[in-house]
């Protein structure tokens, strides 16, 4: 059972998931014409917890994760209107190559500094997505590496500017990155220490 197995039954509870995903959820609204017909993906949805949020802007949602019990938190959710609208997918995008329909927008928070390889999951959303398609990718901005425990291995966030440049190699224009939201964290010492969190929008070639 992985990490994230052991998180499903308590991820919606935590009270900052939520805070940041509505902010999250609110500035890709602002950024991003979304319209009804669209055709959605969200990368490492967990729970589905941003989609949800966004489903009544889009025509359907992917639920694409590696996390068999997330996926079932985010099935327990469905209701009788998101039948066929919301599609939980059970896929490990860092090692299998997708095949299946294009998608309109690609959206991920907080999954990009999980993954080993950046440059080769940002081609393969280029890929996946039809011409003049959306990616949005909300993620930790550079840190010190204490926003997750001694030994988790991850990257400690992204330079926006770096991650930007990632971006457009991968045939991605109008690119725009801007932090959307502040995690507080309590140090040893009792203080909170800030966690900032980007996010990146662009618009495929």
């Amino acid at each position: 059972m992985s990490e994230f197995d052991d998180k499903a039954q308590q991820w919606d509870q935590n009270r900052m998931h939520l805070d940041r995903t509505k902010a999250v959820a609110a500035e890709m609204q602002a950024r991003i014409p979304l319209t009804g017909a669209m055709k959605a993906l969200e990368f490492g949805a967990g729970t589905g917890l941003l989609s949800f949020y966004l489903k009544e802007r889009f025509a359907s949602v992917t639920l694409m994760d590696t996390s068999a019990e997330m996926l079932k938190m985010a099935e327990a959710k469905l209701g009788s209107d998101d039948a066929g609208r919301i599609i939980p997918l059970f896929f490990d995008l860092e090692k299998e190559l997708y095949s299946g329909e294009k998608f309109d927008i690609i959206f991920s928070q907080m999954v990009l500094h999980h993954i080993a390889d950046v440059n080769a999951v940002l081609e393969k959303f280029s890929g996946m997505l039809n011409p003049g398609g959306y990616l949005a990718i909300a993620d930790l901005c550079s840190e010190d590496g204490t926003f997750h425990d001694p030994g988790v291995v991850v990257h400690h966030g992204f330079d926006q500017a770096e991650l930007s440049g990632w971006i457009k190699a991968s045939g991605f224009v109008d690119i725009l990155s801007d932090t959307c939201f502040i995690i507080g964290r309590e140090t040893t010492a009792g203080a909170i220490k800030e966690f900032p969190v980007f996010l990146l929008t662009a618009k495929k070639a």
